[in-house]
């Protein structure tokens, strides 16, 4: 049974712009409960409000999805994306769609490598949290004897690798291309380890 919060979003993911009133007659709580929880998915950057005129008196507060948000139903998109890969799978050769992954994370790469290059390498891997982040990565470092090791705790494409592993080649470039370091993987969750896990040796 879905909990309130996944019910109201899933009612702004079928009716964007939903005020309190439109959402508590959805869900089916009061609208002081509405509010309280549209509270903590605002904080947690899931849902958005703006003000939307209604004929006369003061805007009223209608909510919506972020990005963030919409992220939170991925099926159709997996969906989507599974087919558009295949689609290329067929046309292309083996080598041509890793190069097509690889030019794709050489190209993200870029927007954040030039500001790394300047940094030690502990301030470079917190930078890589950050930017990883944006990318929808949760990740850990810690400096072992000799070696830094990065351990992914969840990644966004790990529905899309299950079919289109092809896909892992795109996080491993970017660690590697802005820690100046190379990436070796010594862990995979596609071959049954609970995290996908990078060993970096550096001297720093």
């Amino acid at each position: 049974m879905k909990s309130t919060r996944e019910r109201i979003l899933q009612t702004l993911l079928n009716h964007p712009r939903s005020s309190i009133n439109d959402l508590a007659d959805a869900v089916g709580i009061n609208a002081i409960s509405v509010r309280h929880h549209l509270t903590n998915l605002q904080a947690e950057g899931t849902v958005i409000a703006e003000e939307e005129r209604h004929g006369v008196g003061r805007p009223r507060l209608v909510y919506s999805l972020t990005e963030k948000g919409v992220e939170r139903f991925p099926t159709r998109y997996l969906r989507l994306t599974n087919r558009l890969l295949e689609q290329i799978k067929e046309k292309l050769p083996e080598t041509a769609v890793q190069q097509l992954f690889a030019k794709m994370a050489d190209d993200l790469a870029k927007e954040y490598s030039e500001k790394a290059a300047s940094l030690p390498m502990e301030q470079r891997l917190n930078y890589l949290k950050q930017i990883l982040a944006q990318e929808g990565f949760t990740l850990e470092w810690e400096k072992r004897e000799g070696y830094y090791e990065i351990r992914e705790l969840s990644c966004p494409y790990y529905h899309v690798s299950q079919n289109h592993p092809e896909v892992c080649v795109v996080d491993q470039i970017l660690i590697t291309s802005i820690l100046k370091v190379q990436a070796k993987k010594i862990g995979c969750v596609l071959q049954g380890d609970p995290f996908c896990i990078y060993r970096l040796q550096t001297s720093d």
